[in-house]
């Protein structure tokens, strides 16, 4: 500009400001509530997982599974008459044929009982026979012989005497059911009181009763 000198020690520049260092950002902190909120969560459905776990398996307050009574659980309902009876002497409790294979093919155990049930005003009484072999294959022997007609059986509780009925039918040359699972065999005879006749009802009855077994386990 006119009239001014120039003076080599100014600078037209002006100074940039000076930017001070950047900061390290710190980390930021857990947010102590949510982590919580976060465990509580999963603990809740946890606890509810496992509560589904022991009532589906059978053991919320329980040791052992769930199993429903076989005296009421089937088509039938029935109530205990006598029994039952355990023993290890199958041949000493059996009659014909069978007491005698019983002697070259002893048995572990055999449990036995007598049931009644009633139903449309008939009454039937119904015996229950558990016999637990050694092996599989003498059950599945002992069961052809004791379908087999006129070999004999397993001894009832009437039959021999163990229980005082008044009026009880000789279940022996009833309606009959057999079954064999692994080592043991179930045996049914069945027979109405009075006198009453349905074959029908009765076969029901007999095969209902198998499931019995259960109960003399």
């Amino acid at each position: 500009m006119a009239g001014q000198q120039y003076n080599p020690d100014v600078s037209d520049t002006a100074p940039l400001p000076r930017v001070a260092p950047a900061q390290p950002v710190p980390p930021r902190r857990p947010n102590h509530l949510l982590l919580g909120s976060a465990l509580v969560v999963v603990a809740v459905v946890a606890g509810l997982v496992w509560s589904l776990i022991r009532r589906d398996s059978g053991v919320e307050g329980k040791a052992g599974p769930v199993t429903d009574d076989p005296l009421t659980s089937g088509e039938f309902r029935y109530t205990v008459a006598a029994g039952p009876d355990e023993s290890a002497d199958c041949a000493g409790n059996s009659y014909g044929d069978v007491a005698e294979w019983f002697g070259e093919h002893p048995c572990e155990q055999v449990a036995r009982a007598l049931y009644s049930t009633e139903t449309d005003g008939a009454r039937a009484l119904v015996s229950v026979v558990l016999v637990t072999m050694a092996e599989a294959a003498t059950a599945q022997q002992l069961k052809v012989i004791t379908d087999t007609e006129g070999t004999g059986n397993v001894n009832d509780l009437v039959r021999d005497g163990s229980a005082n009925l008044p009026g009880a039918p000789q279940v022996a040359g009833g309606e009959y059911q057999s079954t064999a699972r692994g080592r043991e065999v179930t045996i049914v005879e069945s027979a109405f009181f009075d006198g009453h006749t349905d074959e029908d009802l009765l076969a029901r009855i007999a095969e209902d009763a198998l499931r019995l077994a259960e109960h003399l386990r």
